[in-house]
């Protein structure tokens, strides 16, 4: 006989007794400093891993600490009662490097609350998303009306270069009815939101060499080109005067449907005075539907250590958000064969591939997405959630769709537009947080309701 689901009253009384003790674990995660990237300490990595994993088997999960020639993924399993769906939860707990720590008003792996919003590094990107799993587990503790799968990634910020290798070789394990991927946005405080598509990406880096070793400013400005000016005109010319992406072959559309007031994106950008927008048409088609192309960084002599001399060679790396529809590959040969094509002065010009991931579109339809919504409604006192796009890319999104294209596929979120991730000061509103974690309860009741 399948037992009741526990009624909307007792699931928010429930979720409310158990935010104090989600919040005291969200910080002891953040406390650890577990950067994937090539040269941190991957020892924290590993403490971050073992930490999701008690913290797993404290909602009575069994669990597994997996890899495959990666970091640590974790794997949480509990089996469905009789008749009900399988839920598989996503999150990730590997953070972004900090970069400049002198950007930061407070210690990013020490979390601070100011003005309703804690400050830490991965506090929202993507340690609440793991946070919210568990406080709907907790939730329902031994009521819990589906089976759930718990799959916790250790290097989503580093590319999940493993993780296709994970997903098909734990497939029979992690093999569910409804996937929930909590690593995305809501639209604004107050207003949730389901993500139906997102960008791809291709990362690579450019270098331009014009001279086998640096030479005399002097002696020899004025004929020989420097690699660094070189690097600057090969790089504007990615750009047409208005902003669009001037790359041929790179896809591109327009229709969103959801309008991004200027006033209220300038502010949430940070855009300075007197900086205007790149690009033409509605804001959300250039944010969503449209390809990006943005410079990270460059290497070069620092102003303070420059002689005077013509720098031989000169290196950037470049990230290319791509429109859903294209290929990351396509994208990729289009890049590289405009720097080719626009080399200044006969420079020689290299062009190395990263890494890239595919863009993705989610049919938002059916009972499932209909419980989801229906979640956020009541979490969020009525409101409706609006379907957005996302800039950002979540390229494993692309190998769920293909390894379980029966399941339905809810992307959903901590984050606001305040939330900074990835940059200094992250932070997550408290409040939002409480309303995600009592969303998600919601959900895993709403999917039992929708499958009896």
């Amino acid at each position: 006989m399948t037992s009741p689901i526990l009624s909307e009253s007792e699931v928010r009384a429930a979720v409310e007794r158990e935010m104090p003790g989600v919040r005291a674990d969200l910080e002891r995660l953040v406390r650890i400093p577990g950067i994937a990237f090539e040269g941190f300490d991957h020892s924290h990595v590993e403490r971050s891993a073992e930490a999701v994993a008690e913290l797993l088997r404290g909602c009575g999960l069994d669990v597994e600490i997996v890899r495959s020639g990666g970091q640590p993924a974790v794997i949480g399993r509990r089996a469905a009662p009789p008749g009900a769906p399988t839920v598989l939860l996503y999150a990730h707990h590997d953070v972004q490097p900090v970069g400049d720590r002198s950007l930061w008003e407070s210690d990013p792996f020490e979390p601070v609350e100011r003005d309703g919003r804690l400050y830490a590094r991965g506090a929202a990107d993507d340690k609440a998303g793991i946070m919210a799993h568990i406080a709907a587990l907790r939730a329902y503790g031994d009521a819990l009306p589906v089976g759930v799968v718990l799959f916790v990634e250790g290097e989503e910020e580093y590319g999940s270069d493993s993780l296709e290798r994970l997903l098909a070789e734990h497939r029979d394990e992690i093999a569910s009815d409804v996937i929930v991927i909590a690593d995305s946005s809501n639209w604004d405080i107050g207003v949730p939101a389901l993500t139906t598509s997102l960008r791809g990406i291709v990362n690579c880096f450019v270098e331009v060499r014009t001279l086998d070793h640096a030479v005399h400013s002097g002696m020899f400005g004025g004929a020989v080109p420097d690699a660094l000016t070189t690097l600057v005109r090969l790089l504007a010319t990615l750009h047409d005067d208005a902003g669009d992406v001037a790359v041929d072959g790179l896809i591109g559309r327009e229709g969103a449907v959801v309008d991004y007031p200027e006033d209220r994106f300038r502010a949430e950008a940070g855009l300075a005075d007197g900086v205007r927008f790149i690009g033409t048409g509605r804001i959300t088609d250039r944010l969503w539907t449209k390809p990006a192309l943005a410079v990270l960084g460059i290497d070069a002599p620092s102003t303070g250590e420059a002689p005077n001399a013509l720098v031989p060679a000169a290196k950037a790396k470049l990230s290319i958000r791509l429109a859903p529809g294209d290929d990351p590959k396509r994208a990729y040969a289009a890049v590289r064969a405009h720097l080719e094509k626009h080399a200044p002065w006969g420079a020689q010009v290299t062009v190395t591939f990263e890494h890239d991931g595919d863009p993705c579109v989610i049919d938002a339809s059916g009972p499932m997405f209909d419980a989801a919504r229906s979640a956020f409604r009541a979490a969020w006192d009525g409101t409706d959630p609006v379907d957005i796009g996302v800039g950002g890319s979540i390229p494993f999104i692309a190998t769920f769709q293909e390894m379980f294209p029966e399941a339905a596929i809810l992307v959903t979120g901590v984050e606001d537009p305040h939330a900074r991730a990835h940059g200094p000061n992250e932070s997550l509103h408290l409040g939002e947080f409480a309303r995600v974690c009592l969303a998600e309860a919601l959900l895993l009741g709403n999917v039992a309701a929708a499958r009896r």
